[in-house]
Order: structure tokens, then sequence, then C-alpha cells
């Protein structure tokens, strides 16, 4: 891997200039200080000093075959020289075959794909796809969930980025999903917390009025909030509830799709096929934006001969499409599935649970695949989170410490309130991942300190 010549003077412009002019997303504006990146290639990116960094964040969670794979780059190039854009009412191949590679993978009979530009729209037309299918109204989702910063997938997104977002009339309805470590059920085990789980479901679904509701929305894999793997049951158990009530069940894969988990859709893990799924990031890695719903039989026939009221100018937009047409094919010709899941099984997973053992600060270890997630404590014993939640500034210490000391050592972490995420690319070689376990070993000690 070649990294170019550092040239300082090229990266202070770039940066003076985005000071100047950029408005970042998810930030105070002057309290920000944005790395200025001069390249990337497969689990590595640099600055313009020459410092390099083994991504154990793929931005954000989405370069799932790593940076500049050089056949999605060709096909990008390729596709323009082509055909850059066309609209979205004319059939051209790009999208033809991208839809078709996707549906081939798609659970059941989601055989029909609408594309978006984007996770956020496409869990937007989820929604609107289920309230017309349904003439209802309210949407179902988890408190603990990021669903996007689109009206509808804000005001269904559970974390803190939706407080300030919500307008109240959005007819959306939280609930409590499953999360044994931290119980809202006074669980003792993964059955009992599956069980009462469902129990609290249903009981929120009798007092909202089943026949008010449209859908219930999931993250399969629950991602920023927690990386919460579902307990045995629980998938199935949701899915006979939509069935009974006639409530469309829609699954956001958008960030645990595509190799993530280990197989090309985390629900392949439980064998559960939703009416809508959405899907966005790891479909091309990000290279090109694009993102979209994968669609049952029974809810596209209801547009069969019926205008289905949605559509974005950029919807299946050739480069996009190309560009993801070439990243499914490079991940099944290269086995980038499978690695994910061998890393998974005998480095990240193996590796993550020995320090554990080493490291009093680390609460639990969660994961599949490339997927992980370290939670956290001041107190094993009493599980209280290592900083509070949705902490800021001074609060926010130690783990603003951790990260720091991740960066200093040439490892980029995805650190959300007290959990160090540890979702490197779906390419992330045995060695890679063993580096990064290591410098997690030597910064660890920084959040051992703040244990009682």
């Amino acid at each position: 891997m070649s990294i170019p010549t550092a040239d300082s003077a090229a990266g202070q412009a770039v940066k003076a200039a985005d000071r100047a002019h950029v408005f970042h997303s998810w930030s105070a504006q002057a309290l920000i200080d944005p790395l200025a990146v001069a390249g990337a290639e497969g689990s590595y990116f640099w600055d313009y000093d020459g410092n390099r960094y083994l991504d154990f964040s793929s931005q954000l969670v989405n370069t799932n075959i790593g940076h500049q794979h050089p056949k999605v780059v060709a096909a990008i190039q390729e596709q323009a020289a082509k055909l850059c854009t066309i609209a979205p009412g004319f059939a051209v191949e790009a999208r033809s075959e991208a839809a078709r590679l996707i549906a081939e993978r798609t659970p059941g009979d989601l055989d029909k794909i609408f594309f978006t530009n984007g996770g956020a729209e496409a869990v937007e037309n989820a929604v609107r796809l289920a309230r017309l299918h349904t003439g209802r109204q309210k949407v179902m989702s988890a408190y603990r969930s990021y669903h996007g910063a689109t009206a509808n997938a804000i005001a269904l997104t559970g974390d803190p980025r939706r407080w300030a977002n919500e307008t109240g009339v959005s007819g959306v309805v939280h609930f409590w999903g499953p999360y044994a470590y931290r119980s809202n059920f006074h669980a003792e085990n993964e059955a009992q917390e599956c069980e009462r789980a469902l129990e609290h479901l249903e009981q929120v679904i009798a007092f909202e009025g089943p026949g008010t509701i449209a859908a219930i929305i999931l993250e399969t894999v629950v991602g920023t909030a927690g990386i919460l793997i579902p307990p045995a049951g629980y998938l199935a158990g949701v899915r006979e509830i939509c069935d009974r009530f006639g409530i469309v069940f829609i699954l956001d894969e958008v960030m645990a799709g595509f190799g993530r988990t280990g197989e090309w859709f985390a629900a392949d893990h439980w064998g559960v096929t939703p009416d809508l799924l959405t899907f966005a990031k790891g479909v091309n890695s990000g290279y090109v934006p694009l993102g979209g719903v994968a669609i049952s039989a029974e809810i596209a026939a209801t547009f069969a001969e019926r205008a289905f009221p949605g559509g974005l100018t950029y919807s299946g937009h050739p480069l996009a499409c190309a560009s993801a047409v070439a990243t499914i094919t490079a991940m099944a010709e290269e086995g980038i599935v499978e690695n994910a899941k061998h890393i998974g099984e005998t480095v990240l997973g193996p590796g993550l649970r020995e320090l554990a053992e080493r490291h009093p600060s680390i609460g639990e270890v969660r994961g599949l695949g490339v997927f992980w997630a370290l939670d956290l404590v001041k107190d094993r014993g009493t599980r209280e989170p290592l900083v509070p939640y949705n902490a800021a500034g001074a609060a926010n210490a130690p783990m603003a410490e951790l990260a720091a000391a991740c960066k200093q050592r040439g490892l980029w972490p995805f650190v959300n309130m007290n959990r160090l995420h540890v979702v490197p690319p779906c390419t992330v070689t045995e060695e890679e991942a063993k580096t990064g376990l290591a410098v997690l070993d030597e910064v660890l000690s920084l959040a051992d300190v703040h244990t009682v």
C-alpha cells in the first residue's frame, strides 16, 4: 500500500476551505476540528501529514468492501463514460441489474426494488408504502434505534438526535425492544427477555389500537444504539404479531445488510422475512449515494394499477447502480461475506472476549461478523455505564479520552455514548483485525481507571 508524500501545506488549505465554507452534520460548527483526509485504500485512510489510520469505523459503518476497491472504481468510471444519468422512468442496464442482484439476495419474496439516495429516504418510502397499503397511519419503532434524519425517519429514531427534530404529530409510537444486559423487563435470561419484550409489544399495540397501526419497524440488529443482537425467537414473534393484526413488518438493514453480520442480510440469521426491507450503506459501500426498499409481492401488488405517489430524481442513478453491481459481484466472487463471518468467529469475537477478561471496564461484548460493540461500564456489578446517557463535555471525558488515544495510535474508532463499536470493513484481514485489537488492549486501560 502506497501513501502519497506528505504535503502539509495542501492539508492546511483543505482544512481552511472546510472551516470557511462547509457546514457539518450533527455538529456545533465552532467546536469541531475535522481531519483533512488525503486518500484511502482497503482498511486504511491517511491525512496530508502521512499519518495512516486503520479504519475500525468503516467511516459510518458503510465501507463494507473497504476503500477504493479497484473493481468498483472501474465500474463507476466505465458507467460514467457510457451513461452518467437518466431519469428513473427509463429502463437501463445498471439499474435493472442492480435490482436483480439485490432481489436474488433478499429473503423470501422481496423481489421488487425501489431505489433511493440513501437509508433515510429508504425508511421514508417504506413508511409511505406501509401506510398506503394498510390505510392506517401509526408506525411503531423501538427506543433504542436510529432510522435516519429525514422527517419520518428521525421521528422513528429512538436516540437523542430525535429530540430537537420531532414535531409531536408524527404518528410514531415507541416501545422497548429486547436488551437483556440492561433489561427493561427485569428478565433473568435471554429467553425471558424475548418473552417479556413480545408481551410488552402486544400490550402497546392493544392500547394504541391494532387497527390504527400501519407498520412496525425494527433494525434487524440495532446498530448505532448499541449493536444489540435480538434473542432467539424475537423477530419471529414480531412477525407473528404483525401477521395477526395485519401490520406491515419493516426490517431496517441499512447498517446490518450486505455482509456486515456475516450474512448477506442479518435477517438470514433468524430465517425471518419482513414485508419491506430497507438498505443502503453496504450495497455499494457508499462509493456513490444509494439506498432502497425491497418490497414483498403482496405490497407490490397494491400498486399494480394504483400509482405509488412517490419518487426521486436520482432514484436508481446509473453511477450508483453500476457501483452496486460491481460491489455485489466482488463480494460474491471474493468471498467477502464469508470473510466477515470468519473474522467475527475466529478473531474479533474471541479477541474482544479476551479483552473483557483483562479489562474491568468492559461490561459486555456483543456482535456478529464485523459488527461488534464493547459496552463500557464503571461497575460490572451494577452495570452503570462508563458515561451517562447522552453525555457531553466533561461528563463524556472518559470516552473522548479513549477515542483520542485510539487515533494517536493509528486506529480510527467508532464511539457512541458508553460504547466502543468495532466495525472494520468486511474485507479486513486477520492481521489488520489483530492490530486493531492490540490497540484497543492498550487504550482500554484508560477506561479501567474509572471503574470501581
